[in-house]
């Protein structure tokens, strides 16, 4: 049995999604993510390709969303957040786009990999919780992921700037797979085992 204080904790946790979350969504726009998307179209239409990275947690949500944009449309590798300077960033080539996220947007590692990918004349996303962060400012374009609670004990580990960087990505992946023309047809090419593989009887 859990003990009661445990039972306490997931019942906070629940009402500070609620409040985070929700929050967050309802002061979302389609508009701000129109910079982002279009600067990945354009590096596409030069042969440009997508790569996506981040640090710690945000890294799982980076190799999440690369498989997300490539089942959609939009090809898209993950850079490893920390072997980037270490040989990584051989993966890139001048006019690229590399998503990064962090929800600090000041993480040390980050910082560096940013630099990195710059060096190698990549366009840099932006993506964290604060507008006015060293990210924000070196990126060629920002999307907004914060919330002002992680919840949980210590509200310290990420949870709710998870769901926030999650939603974010998702909703400039729905963006860019409507304007690449994504229909079942070729989603299912790309994705022909388990049951999404299969036209729906409505798209045959």
């Amino acid at each position: 049995m859990l003990k009661q204080e445990s039972k306490q904790a997931v019942k906070a946790f629940f009402d500070s999604v609620d409040t985070e979350f929700n929050t967050f969504l309802k002061a979302r726009t389609a508009e701000e993510y129109e910079a982002a998307a279009q600067l990945i179209l354009d590096a596409q239409a030069k042969g440009g390709r997508l790569h996506i990275t981040g640090i710690g947690k945000p890294g799982h949500v980076s190799a999440y969303m690369a498989s997300l944009f490539s089942s959609t449309g939009n090809p898209c590798y993950f850079l490893h957040g920390t072997e980037a300077v270490h040989g990584s960033c051989g993966q890139l080539a001048a006019g690229d786009v590399v998503i990064c996220i962090s929800n600090s947007g000041e993480t040390g590692e980050l910082k560096a990999t940013v630099l990195a990918i710059k060096n190698n004349g990549c366009k840099v996303i932006g993506v964290s919780g604060n507008p006015e962060s060293w990210l924000a400012k070196e990126s060629d374009a920002f999307l907004i992921a914060g919330v002002k609670a992680e919840g949980g004990p210590l509200n310290r580990a990420p949870r709710n700037s998870i769901l926030a960087e999650t939603l974010t990505l998702q909703a400039l992946s729905v963006a860019l797979q409507v304007e690449k023309d994504w229909d079942p047809v070729k989603y299912v090419r790309c994705h022909p085992g388990g049951k999404l593989g299969e036209l729906r009887e409505n798209e045959k």
